[in-house]
């Protein structure tokens, strides 16, 4: 009898917990910390996924702390970016509160990639770390290191919400 509620039990709280990416009609929010060359800032993305292993979104950085030497302005400081994902997790099959999500994203200072993981501890609660390279600069002159903020390797890493 013992055995028999355990697995019930164990069935029951496999099938209520979620999975880390849905597919169509999942959406996600998460917002951490921008470690880039001489600026630290925060990130937001929100994803929207349109099918089984594909998402939309959008994403904005913000660079507060920019080194004593810069004069960076508003403009220079912030970024906005329209995003892909493909949601490989599945695929992968490592866990399924665990998602693996290359992309692309299409923003005001370059076109670029990411790649991203995120895993779920609760159905609305979980971590995730990106890393971002811009692809194409939109200006192709030498940057001065102001026009380098968001428009260079940057690192982030915080918490992601499940809607």
């Amino acid at each position: 009898m013992k055995k028999l509620l355990f697995a019930t039990a164990f069935l029951i709280t496999s099938l209520s917990m979620g999975q880390a990416f849905t597919g169509k009609g999942d959406q996600k929010f998460q917002v951490g910390l921008n470690l880039q060359d001489n600026a630290t800032g925060i990130q937001a993305t929100y994803d929207y996924g349109v099918g089984e292993n594909i998402s939309f979104g959008v994403a904005t950085v913000y660079a507060m702390a920019i080194d004593d030497a810069l004069d960076a302005d508003f403009g220079q400081r912030a970024d906005l970016r329209l995003r892909f994902n493909a949601n490989i997790g599945s695929v992968l099959n490592v866990d399924e509160m665990f998602d693996f999500y290359p992309g692309l994203s299409f923003g005001t200072k370059n076109f670029g990639g990411h790649l991203g993981a995120r895993y779920f501890f609760s159905d609305g609660f979980g971590l995730y770390t990106e890393a971002q390279v811009p692809f194409a600069k939109y200006d192709s002159d030498e940057l001065t290191p102001e026009e380098e903020l968001n428009n260079q390797f940057n690192f982030n890493f915080g918490m992601s919400f499940n809607f």
